[in-house]
């Protein structure tokens, strides 16, 4: 039970099931919120509402749409013969950001997780081969997550992928620039070995 009362502590309990958002947190923007101008509070209500009624799937890719499709799959200048496979749709800003790919992507809202029942059936996989004769694709880039679960996903589609005879490729993954070697764990370090490529000179 909270301290307040009435709107206010339900506003604390609502802010406080956001992620990263704390009971401290929730408190502090609830009384940031009370003290702003109504139009302000009410501009940021309007916004979740929008969100909420207005943004779906992009029935492609499955990355966050208005609409049927994406504007990365509404986009005639990307190559559609190369696809990046993410988790997340935040993982695309994260590979748009690079300004090294000019492909499609193809998101699989989340990786594979067998204790949390996440197999195959709960991800776009299927969703992915439908697209490959479809659409003519020729590399699938495979970017999911340089962890125990994104690297099983990995694993897995490159299995199912090969055999068809696409090109199929990982990011690389290792040591991030400006770091150094003796903080580096034995996996980071290992990979980072994995992946070393010829020196130009």
């Amino acid at each position: 039970m909270g301290v307040f009362s009435g709107p206010l502590q339900s506003l604390i309990d609502e802010l406080g099931r956001l992620p990263g958002i704390g009971p401290k947190s929730a408190q502090r923007i609830t009384f940031h919120l009370l003290k702003v101008a109504p139009e302000d509070a009410l501009r940021l209500a309007q916004s979740i509402i929008a969100v909420k009624e207005r943004i779906t799937l992009c029935t492609r890719c499955f990355n966050v749409a208005e609409g049927g499709l994406c504007a990365i799959c509404l986009d005639d200048r990307r190559d559609s013969t190369s696809v990046c496979v993410v988790e997340d749709p935040r993982d695309i800003v994260a590979v748009e950001k690079t300004g090294e790919f000019a492909g499609r992507y193809h998101v699989l809202q989340g990786a594979l997780n067998p204790i949390e029942g996440i197999g195959p059936d709960q991800l776009r996989v299927r969703e992915l081969l439908a697209r490959l004769e479809e659409e003519g694709i020729a590399e699938v880039i495979l970017c999911t997550n340089p962890n125990l679960e994104g690297e099983a996903t990995a694993m897995y589609l490159a299995r199912l992928l090969k055999p068809i005879g696409l090109v199929v490729t990982r990011i690389a993954s290792g040591l991030p620039v400006g770091g150094d070697l003796e903080y580096a764990d034995e996996l980071t370090l290992g990979r980072a070995l994995e992946g070393r490529r010829v020196v130009e000179a």
